[in-house]
């Protein structure tokens, strides 16, 4: 087996030597685009510690070290913006990590493939709704006028109240990501051992007890997988659904760092600060990664990332 193996090797490398004209073809334009859009933009971070002025460029703006941290930490504002954040973060964690895990074992336990691709096509199709046109439909339906309230016989204006801001953020997410998420779990349960199943079925296991011990054993690792990767992205909540859902009303609890960086930097035009706003958050993105993988390592017996 490993001389079949080191043979295999041998062979790819031969190829690929050969005709490494065709690998750098293709894999060209994409290191380009990569070196462009993802490693170029690294060196924007010295903005951060300078007090950046356009005209004088990045190199030329004066240094002022670690000033626009101190004055981000330090404003009255800080901790308001940082709870949001978590918030937001922590409770759509909570809520929605479950949801597609639910959702991936009751479709597996369908047998009809029609009734199966029919419940995964409605499922799914909330995905592919733009988030700006997700939040046009919120405002219709949480409108004064609009069908909840008609339901409710209230005219309530949801969107100018801070307290329902989180859940209607949290809820609209789940409604949207859950169904696409769970894809991955279904795949994963499709390579579950079927003769454990019947094996479990014979020995007088009802529903929930074949799921306990053969379903989610078979998706153990990808569930492990994705909440470190969730947890780790805490504070990496995308600016645009909560600007879009944001009113004058509701800035109380829906103003988190993302839109904070935003309006920092595009609408006041203080570029230095917006960037040493986003590195902070960064930072404690990596933080919170590195944190949470050691935990789940330590209580899932050394595995990890």
């Amino acid at each position: 087996m490993k001389k079949t193996k080191i043979s295999k090797r041998e062979s790819n490398l031969k190829y690929i030597r050969k005709n490494w004209q065709l690998y750098l073809f293709f894999l060209f334009p994409a290191f380009i685009l990569t070196l462009i859009f993802k490693y170029f933009p690294i060196g924007g971070i010295l903005m951060a510690f300078n007090d950046y002025n356009p005209r004088l460029g990045l190199l030329g703006s004066p240094f002022v070290g670690m000033e626009n941290f101190v004055r981000f930490t330090s404003s009255p504002d800080f901790l308001i913006y940082l709870l949001n954040t978590l918030k937001l973060s922590v409770y759509g964690l909570l809520w929605g990590f479950p949801i597609p895990i639910i959702l991936a074992l009751l479709l597996n336990r369908i047998n009809s493939k029609r009734i199966k691709k029919n419940i995964q096509l409605v499922l799914y199709a909330p995905n592919f709704i733009s988030v700006i046109v997700l939040c046009g439909m919120i405002f219709i339906f949480l409108s004064p006028i609009g069908p909840v309230n008609r339901i409710m016989g209230t005219d309530i204006n949801f969107m100018t109240i801070p307290a329902a801001f989180r859940p209607i953020y949290i809820a609209s997410g789940i409604w949207q990501g859950a169904g696409w998420a769970s894809i991955m779990y279904t795949a994963a349960l499709s390579n579950a051992s079927q003769e454990l199943t019947e094996a479990a079925v014979i020995d007088g296991a009802n529903v929930l007890q074949q799921i306990w011990h053969v379903d989610i054993p078979a998706i153990k690792s990808i569930i492990v997988i994705q909440f470190i990767l969730q947890a780790g992205n805490i504070m990496s909540l995308g600016f645009e659904k909560a600007y879009a859902l944001q009113t004058s009303m509701n800035i109380p609890a829906s103003e988190i760092i993302p839109t904070y960086v935003y309006k920092q930097g595009l609408q006041m035009g203080d570029y230095s600060f917006s960037t040493a706003v986003g590195l902070f958050n960064s930072v404690i993105n990596v933080i919170l990664l590195v944190m949470v993988n050691k935990i789940v390592e330590h209580f899932n017996e050394g595995e990890g990332l």
